[in-house]
C-alpha cells in the first residue's frame, strides 16, 4: 500500500488516513504523471482511434482529477488552515496543468481526427457524445487561439481559480467571525426551546475559553434563520440581519471583502471570453447549455417575472397590512420580513412550521427518503462502512433488487444485492464546513480498461447540508424546507449513481447540460409534499405520533403561501447574474449595485436596505461555478415539473411504469445524449411551462 493515503485509488478515499502533508508531493506526482501520459500520446506513433487515443487520455487524467476531488472535498468540509494552506499551495499547479491540457493543439487534433475518421461513425453514442464534448472544451479553453495568446488565457485561468477559493474562504471567515452575545432572556422570546438551548450551549462553550455570555447566535443557519422567522425581538432580528446581509463587504476587515476579487473576477471573465472572440461571459457559458442564446433566456426568464409578479404584489401587500395591523409595524423592514411571514402562515393556516419540524426527526426522515428511492428505482439503500472526515458523517450502500428497476446494465437482468453505489452523507453545520447544500462526486461509474464485465468502478458520492445537530438528549429535527433540501441534494446524487453508462466523460452528471443537472434534484423535491410519503416519514420526536392529516392538509393549503414572493427572488438573483456577465463593463461609470437596483426594480417587490451587499456573499456565481448560469434552476425547475407532471398523469406518484422510464430516460443515461432529447424520450413531446405555474399556485389546478 502507498505510504501516501492520497494515491491509494485501489477503493474509497482512506479518509482516516489522508493528511494535508500528503496534498503537495501525491498532486505534484500525479501532475508529472499525467504530463507524461500527454507527451507519450502527443510524440509518439499513436494512432487517433478511441482505443489508442482517447480513452488512455481520459482514464489516465482520471487519477489525478478523483486525487484532487478529495482535496478540493476537504477543503470545503473541514476548512481548517492546514487544509486551506494545503489546498491553495496546489490550485495554481492544478489550475495551470488543465489550462495547459485543454489549450493543447495535438491532443485537439487527435479528438479532430477520431472525428473525421471512418471509426466516428462506428463507435457508441456514449463516445460519440464524448469526442464532441472534448472538441467543443478545447475550443472553449482556447485551443485555437494564437500561441502568443495562450500564456495570458492560462494566467487568466489560473487567476480565476485562485480568486473562486478566496471569494469562499473570505465568505465563511465573515460568517464564522460574528456572533451576537445576548445576556437578556427577554430577548429570547418567541425562539424554539431547542434553539436557545443551541445558544446556550454555544455560550458555555465560549464560557470555558473564558468569554462570559449567556446565549450565542452565529451566522451558520441553524442559527440564524430561527432567529429571523421566530425571535419577537426586532433589534436581534435586525443586528442579525445587518451581519449576515453585509458579510465579506466593505463594512468588515479590509482582508475579508469581496467587493475587489468580484471586480476582477468579472474583469477576468469578460478579458477571456473576448479572447475567444465573444461578446461576454454570458456567451461562452451558453455554449455547452441547453439554452441556444442570452436573448432566448432573458426572454424566458421576463416572461416567468410577468407572470410571477403579480402573485408577489398580492403577497407583500398581504404581509404589510397583516404585519401593521396585527404586529403594530407600520414599516416592514426587511429584518421583518421572515418574522412577518411566520405570524401570517400561523394566522391563515393555524400552523407553524416550529410545530411541523417536530414530526421530522432524523431517522423517520433518512428512512422515508430512502423508502421513496427505493420504490421509484428498485434499488435498496443499506447502512455502509468507510473512513470518514468527521465522526458526524454517515455511510451508505445502494444495491439492486432482484428484478427491480435499477439495472446496472441494460443488456442484462440486476443481480439481487448486487452494488451499484455508495453515497457520504454530511448532514449537520459545522464551523469548518462551508454554508449550503451541495452534491459532489468521489468516484463516478467507468469501465476500467482491459477488464470485463467485473471490471465495472462503481460510483460514489459526497451528499453535504448544513442542518441543526441534535441538541441535548433530542434527536435532530429539520424544518420540512430542510427535509426539502435533502430531497433536493439526494436528486443529484441518484443521477451521480444510477447511471448506467460506463465511459467517464458521459457518467453520471459528467456531459450534462449545466442547466439540466438541476432537473432530477428538483424533481425529487415533489416527495415531500405526498401524504402516502409523509406519513412513514414522520413521528413526533416527544410522543412518536405520525404526523396529523389535518396539520398535512394545513401544510399543502399553504404550499404556495407567497410563492410569489419566492419566484420574483430566484429571478431577480437570476437576471442579475446573466446581465451582470453580459452588459455590465466592470471598467465602466454603472456599478454592480447600479446593476442590482436596475434588476429589482424590473421584477423585485422587496428591496433590501442600501447597505445589503448581496454579490458579496453570491458564491454561486462567483465560486461555485453557476456564472451566468443561475438561470439554471429555473430553467431546469420547467423540465423537473412537467416531468413530475407524468406521474400524476398516471395516477400514481410511484406508478412503476412511469418510474423505469425515467430512470431509463433521464437518470441513467448521463451525459450520453443532449438533455432536451432525453427530456422528449421521457415525455413524448417538448417542454412545457404550465406544470410549473400549476405547481406554483400561478395557475389553477
Amino acid at each position: 500500500m502507498n505510504a501516501n493515503a492520497l494515491l491509494d485509488f485501489t477503493g474509497l478515499p482512506r479518509f482516516d488516513a489522508i493528511t494535508s502533508a500528503d496534498v503537495q508531493p501525491a498532486i505534484n506526482e500525479l501532475l508529472a504523471e499525467a504530463r507524461a501520459l500527454v507527451e507519450q500520446l502527443t510524440t509518439g506513433n499513436v494512432a487517433a482511434t478511441w482505443n489508442d487515443f482517447a480513452a488512455p487520455l481520459g482514464d489516465g487524467i482520471e487519477r489525478l482529477s478523483r486525487a484532487w476531488g478529495i482535496v478540493a472535498h476537504l477543503h470545503s468540509v473541514n476548512d481548517i488552515p492546514e487544509w486551506r494552506e494545503a489546498y491553495n499551495s496546489m490550485l495554481p499547479a492544478v489550475s495551470r496543468f488543465y489550462a495547459e491540457l485543454g489549450q493543447n493543439l495535438k491532443l485537439f487534433a487527435g479528438y479532430k481526427a477520431i472525428r473525421e475518421s471512418a471509426e466516428y461513425p462506428q463507435l457508441s453514442l456514449a463516445r460519440r457524445r464524448i469526442i464532441d464534448n472534448e472538441i467543443r472544451d478545447f475550443r472553449l479553453s482556447g485551443a485555437e487561439l494564437p500561441e502568443e495568446k495562450k500564456p495570458r488565457f492560462q494566467a487568466i485561468q489560473e487567476e480565476l481559480a485562485r480568486l473562486a477559493a478566496r471569494f469562499s474562504e473570505n465568505l465563511l471567515d465573515a460568517t464564522n467571525a460574528f456572533a451576537e452575545i445576548v445576556s437578556d432572556e427577554a430577548e429570547l422570546a418567541g425562539l424554539p426551546d431547542d434553539v436557545k438551548q443551541a445558544a446556550r450551549e454555544a455560550a458555555l462553550k465560549d464560557a470555558e475559553a473564558g468569554t462570559p455570555a449567556s446565549w450565542k447566535f452565529t451566522l451558520h443557519m441553524p442559527s440564524y434563520l430561527p432567529v429571523m422567522q421566530y425571535a419577537d425581538s426586532r433589534r436581534l432580528r435586525a443586528a442579525m440581519y445587518r451581519a449576515y446581509a453585509t458579510r465579506a463587504a466593505e463594512f468588515g476587515p479590509s482582508e475579508l471583502d469581496n467587493t475587489p476579487l468580484i471586480l476582477r473576477i468579472l474583469e477576468l471573465r469578460r478579458e477571456a471570453a473576448q479572447l475567444l472572440g465573444y461578446t461576454n461571459h454570458a456567451e461562452v457559458s451558453l455554449v455547452p447549455k441547453m439554452a441556444e442564446s442570452v436573448a432566448q433566456v432573458l426572454a424566458f426568464l421576463r416572461d416567468l417575472a410577468i407572470k410571477a409578479r403579480p402573485f408577489a404584489e398580492q403577497d407583500i401587500a398581504e404581509l404589510r397590512d397583516f404585519a401593521r395591523q396585527e404586529l403594530g409595524l407600520e414599516t416592514l423592514e426587511s429584518w421583518d420580513v421572515g418574522y412577518a411571514s411566520e405570524k401570517l402562515l400561523q394566522a391563515r393556516y393555524a400552523f407553524s412550521e416550529q410545530d411541523v419540524e417536530q414530526y421530522f426527526g432524523e431517522e423517520k426522515v433518512l428512512a422515508g427518503l430512502f423508502h421513496v428511492v427505493e420504490t421509484l428505482f428498485g434499488v435498496r439503500i443499506k447502512p455502509d462502512s468507510a473512513p470518514v472526515w468527521h465522526e458526524d458523517v454517515r455511510f451508505f450502500r445502494i444495491e439492486a433488487q432482484v428484478g427491480g428497476n435499477s439495472m446496472p446494465n441494460a443488456e442484462k437482468d440486476a443481480v439481487a444485492g448486487e452494488l451499484i453505489g455508495q453515497f457520504y452523507l454530511d448532514l449537520y453545520a459545522r464551523e469548518t464546513k462551508r454554508g449550503g447544500a451541495w452534491m459532489d462526486e468521489a468516484i463516478a461509474r467507468r469501465r476500467i480498461a482491459g477488464h470485463t464485465s467485473v471490471g465495472i468502478q462503481k460510483p460514489v458520492a459526497y451528499l453535504n447540508c448544513n442542518f441543526s445537530r441534535p441538541v441535548g438528549s433530542k434527536p435532530a429535527t429539520f424544518t420540512h424546507n430542510e427535509v426539502s433540501t435533502l430531497f433536493h441534494e439526494t436528486g443529484h446524487g441518484l443521477h451521480h449513481l444510477l447511471t448506467r453508462c460506463e465511459e467517464l466523460g458521459v457518467s453520471g452528471i459528467h456531459g450534462v447540460e449545466w442547466d439540466a443537472v438541476e432537473l432530477p434534484s428538483q424533481f425529487m423535491e415533489n416527495y415531500c409534499w405526498d401524504w402516502g410519503v409523509l406519513q412513514q416519514m414522520t413521528a413526533h420526536v416527544d410522543t412518536g405520533a405520525p404526523l396529523p392529516r389535518v396539520l398535512f392538509d394545513k401544510m399543502l393549503a399553504a404550499k404556495n403561501f407567497q410563492s410569489g414572493l419566492q419566484n420574483v427572488r430566484q429571478l431577480e438573483f437570476s437576471l442579475f447574474d446573466l446581465l451582470l456577465h453580459c452588459d455590465f463593463d466592470p471598467a465602466g461609470n454603472t456599478s454592480i449595485l447600479d446593476l442590482l437596483a436596475e434588476v429589482r426594480r424590473e421584477v423585485a417587490v422587496i428591496v433590501p436596505p442600501v447597505w445589503h451587499r448581496l454579490p458579496n456573499s453570491f458564491s454561486h456565481i462567483f465560486a461555485g461555478g453557476y456564472g451566468a448560469g443561475y438561470f439554471s434552476y429555473k430553467w431546469a425547475e420547467v423540465l423537473s415539473a412537467d416531468c413530475f407532471a407524468a406521474f400524476e398523469e398516471a395516477g400514481d406518484p410511484f406508478d412503476p411504469v412511469t418510474g423505469k422510464r425515467f430512470l431509463d430516460e433521464i437518470l441513467s443515461v448521463g451525459g450520453t445524449r443532449p438533455a432536451l432529447d432525453n427530456f422528449r424520450a421521457f415525455r413524448g413531446r417538448e417542454p412545457q411551462v404550465d406544470a410549473l405555474l400549476r405547481h406554483s399556485g400561478m395557475i389553477p389546478a
